[in-house]
């Protein structure tokens, strides 16, 4: 682990952690708080590290002071989900696995709850972290089985690792995206074609509206040689949000289908199902609005967002019961999901089930005041309009 006054997370880190590893190295960067006394009260070797704005730096200074057969990587704000740990162990043992790619889920993350990462890793000599802000192993890696072409890299389809970095509050600041930009700017000087890179800061430049550079760092990273699967399906599915922007939907369809294809696990996908779902029910095409709906939900039923999508699209059809159904998987998955309880209060009152829709829209009224008062507002005079007192 890196780390940096993360006194509030690294409790929880280093509890899912502590029964399945034979030893925790901590490397701090400089944290003023407790970081460093909560890392020693488990346990962990804790090193130090000054901060040069190279996170490849940091994590190869960290792998130096390691010493097991392999390692697994995590930040604070991360927990080892335990039950994975068996597959894990049992992975651990087949000779030729060089790396283990984990799913991490994004808790928080609506639209794309899932990611691969590669994250648990043999300590070989040449395996080292590179990339200043993305780092990872994976450039070392690919050259390793060039010259070594015995060793394999696997998957695990099951969660291994879960992310709170999604959570409300913790999304990146205005100025962590504009040191993620500068960086990343600075690397793509020097690797002007790399299609990570260009899948990461394009994806960056259209979420800051800079949509028109965006596309062209990445049609510019497809046109790459080498596009793995992962960094393709990126590709694809950020152009796919640039085209949206742009109103250009027959484009944008056309990338969220081309995302979709990709050879990556399915899970992986459902921003893409998701935003299909989203842009087709746009243009008037519930039918196939639905169909992607339910494929999304058959590859995760867990996948919240999905549920309510596709109840909106079932109230646009007409068929009132089933979206009440989904409206209602969705809350059991978030209980505080406003939107849902909203759009099960209108339902319910076009079906004439008054109390029970009153019932919605008070706590769907409720959880709006938390987060967004205006449209707790809004929703609370448009029902006194209709002559109801919520």
């Amino acid at each position: 682990m890196i780390v940096r006054d993360e006194a509030e997370n690294l409790p929880s880190c280093l509890n899912s952690v502590k029964a399945a590893v034979d030893e925790m190295v901590v490397l701090d960067t400089g944290s003023t708080d407790e970081t460093v006394a909560i890392a020693q009260s488990f346990g962990a070797q804790v090193h130090h590290f000054d901060w040069c704005d190279d996170f490849s730096a940091a994590r190869n200074a960290a792998l130096q002071h390691v010493t097991g057969d392999w390692v697994l990587v995590l930040d604070a704000d991360e927990r080892l989900e335990t039950g994975i740990v068996p597959q894990l162990k049992q992975v651990m043992q087949l000779n030729t696995c060089l790396v283990v790619n984990l799913v991490r889920q994004e808790i928080g993350a609506t639209q794309s709850p899932y990611s691969l990462v590669s994250r648990l890793f043999r300590r070989h000599p040449k395996i080292q972290f590179l990339r200043p802000y993305h780092a990872m192993v994976d450039d070392s890696v690919a050259a390793i089985l060039q010259r070594e072409p015995q060793w394999q890299v696997v998957e695990l389809p099951d969660v291994a690792i879960l992310h709170e970095g999604y959570q409300a509050g913790a999304i990146a600041s205005r100025d962590k995206l504009q040191k993620a930009r500068m960086t990343m700017e600075r690397f793509l000087v020097k690797h002007p074609g790399d299609p990570y890179v260009c899948s990461k800061l394009g994806a960056l430049y259209v979420q800051i509206d800079k949509v028109s550079y965006g596309i062209e760092l990445l049609e510019r990273g497809l046109k790459s040689a080498q596009v793995d699967p992962p960094i393709g399906y990126e590709l694809h599915y950020h152009l796919g949000i640039a085209y949206s922007r742009l109103q250009h939907l027959d484009q944008a369809g056309m990338y969220y289908q081309l995302a979709i294809q990709q050879p990556i696990l399915p899970r992986l996908k459902l921003g893409a199902y998701n935003n299909l779902g989203n842009l087709r029910k746009a243009t008037g095409d519930l039918t196939g609005a639905k169909a992607v709906y339910e494929q999304a939900l058959r590859v995760d039923p867990s996948f919240t967002m999905g549920h309510y999508n596709l109840g909106m699209t079932l109230k646009a059809m007409g068929q009132l019961g089933e979206a009440i159904a989904q409206y209602q998987q969705a809350i059991q998955l978030n209980p505080n999901y406003a939107e849902a309880y909203q759009n099960l209060g209108v339902t319910l009152l076009k079906l004439g089930k008054v109390a029970e829709s009153l019932a919605a829209f008070e706590r769907a009224i409720a959880l709006h005041q938390q987060h967004d008062p205006t449209e707790a507002q809004r929703l609370r005079q448009g029902l006194q309009e209709m002559g109801f007192q919520v």
